[in-house]
């Protein structure tokens, strides 16, 4: 039998004899990035990580060399020195939009000059450390747990070096720590190779649904249909029997909503259903992270409250053009990320409004909005001017339900490759726990 003792922290439980706890702010020296704004990047220069990087592209480990990343001027070389990187960094973004993406992290696998960006925590080991073995600690659930149970805020919340450094590590002797992360390099690139050949299938069957809903609403489902131009350049031609008119005409409806002031502390644990951007999804609402308001909250937003069958668009962020249809019967009401589209069921039903926006044809106008202002909104004015091929209510409801039966079993098959997905990212993450909590050891 192994001689164990208690590691005195309940996420690790009891760990070999001869490993050590100890806390971050014992092992790691600490910095911050360089305070610039995202108008001070560049294509050229000196590459710089921000938070963006870390939560959305390079978590885990980033080579600036090969991974594309924004830069900075040559001239913070000598004026942002504090921030300048070297082989075996840690950043860490300073916040984050969920519990989930707290702590999320990157560490620096090249020796060419790079920065630390803006949001971000750096963290540089005082002692002799194997830089994977870390890596690999600080992506297992019981660290991360300890910064997400540390943070605070309820939109944005907020990873501080404080924080960093009162989160306990455990670590082997050094040759152990070499052969873990020697192990789980070789295991984890398995599974993420096997992930990423999903990932790629999801991708392509994403994009076929794109492109099936875009041939099917700018051509129909008769491909013998006379053609006619539509006058419009980017559409090109359409069914000789439909006409192309703008959203607003088609419409009783177009407004954003609102969010009332007295910022998160207006949030109930229940109440009447608060949409946010983050929310709404292309496939429809998601709601497992949906807030609450309190019934005079919505009282006073009678002129943003959500109707069944309303059309939610996003118009401003990252999230910007996804929509979905409400759906459901109980009461909600929306912030001024999201506006709400009531169509005119006379002339447009929602679901085939639905899938003409998500289609090729409502990014393309989205993109063209964004190009004639600001770059991360869209107003519900200039949605209002979106151009969408036209027909009878009979044919839209043909459509609809051939592109709902067509997405239908193309959503079967990503839903079970996610679900695959999901799985290997399990079976990695315990694999991780395993080993670097001293559950399973190897020779070395």
């Amino acid at each position: 039998m192994e001689a164990l003792k208690p590691s005195g922290f309940e996420g690790f439980g009891e760990i070999p004899a001869d490993w050590e706890v100890t806390k971050m702010a014992f092992t790691f020296s600490f910095g911050k990035g360089l305070s610039i704004t995202k108008e001070d990047l560049q294509d050229e220069g000196v590459p710089s990580i921000t938070y963006g990087d870390i939560h959305s592209r390079f978590g885990f480990q980033i080579n600036p060399e090969v991974d594309e990343v924004r830069c900075v001027d040559h001239r913070y070389l000598k004026s942002g020195r504090t921030a300048l990187l070297q082989f075996g960094d840690f950043i860490f973004a300073d916040t984050s939009e969920d519990i989930a993406g707290s702590g999320d992290f990157t560490h620096l696998n090249n020796h060419a000059p790079a920065f630390a960006g803006y949001h971000t925590i750096t963290a540089r080991a005082k002692r002799e450390l194997d830089v994977r073995f870390v890596a690999y600690l600080f992506d297992s659930e019981p660290f991360r747990n300890q910064i997400r149970n540390s943070v605070s805020g309820v939109k944005v919340f907020s990873i501080t070096q404080t924080i960093l450094k009162n989160a306990k590590l455990l670590l082997p002797p050094m040759p152990e720590q070499q052969a873990i992360a020697a192990l789980l390099d070789d295991c984890c690139g398995q599974v993420d190779s096997m992930m990423a050949d999903l990932e790629r299938q999801v991708e392509l069957l994403q994009q076929y649904k794109k492109a099936l809903i875009t041939e099917t609403v700018t051509k129909g489902l008769d491909k013998n249909a006379p053609m006619k131009d539509s006058g419009i350049e980017w559409l090109g031609e359409i069914p000789k029997h439909w006409e192309v008119k703008k959203i607003k005409y088609c419409t009783e409806k177009i407004g954003s909503g609102k969010t009332p002031l007295g910022g998160a502390e207006i949030y109930d644990s229940e109440g009447v259903i608060f949409i946010r951007s983050q929310n709404v999804y292309d496939d429809g609402l998601r709601l497992e992270d949906v807030v609450f308001i309190n019934e005079s909250i919505d009282r006073s937003m009678m002129s943003t409250r959500v109707r069944q069958g309303d059309v939610l668009f996003n118009i401003t962020g990252a999230s910007i053009g996804r929509c979905c249809i409400y759906d459901i019967a109980e009461r909600a009401n929306v912030n001024q990320h999201v506006c709400i589209i009531r169509t005119n069921r006379t002339v447009l039903i929602p679901d085939y409004l639905r899938y003409a926006l998500n289609s090729s044809l409502g990014q393309t106008q989205v993109y063209i909005c964004q190009m004639g202002g600001n770059r991360e909104s869209v107003t519900f004015e200039k949605l209002g001017l979106f151009a969408i091929p036209l027909m009878s209510v009979d044919e839209q409801n043909v459509i609809v339900q051939y592109l709902d039966n067509a997405c239908g079993k193309a959503n079967d098959i990503i839903a079970e490759k996610q679900k695959a997905i999901e799985t290997m990212r399990q079976y990695k993450q315990s694999l991780i726990y395993e080993y670097v909590t001293g559950k399973k050891r190897i020779a070395h």
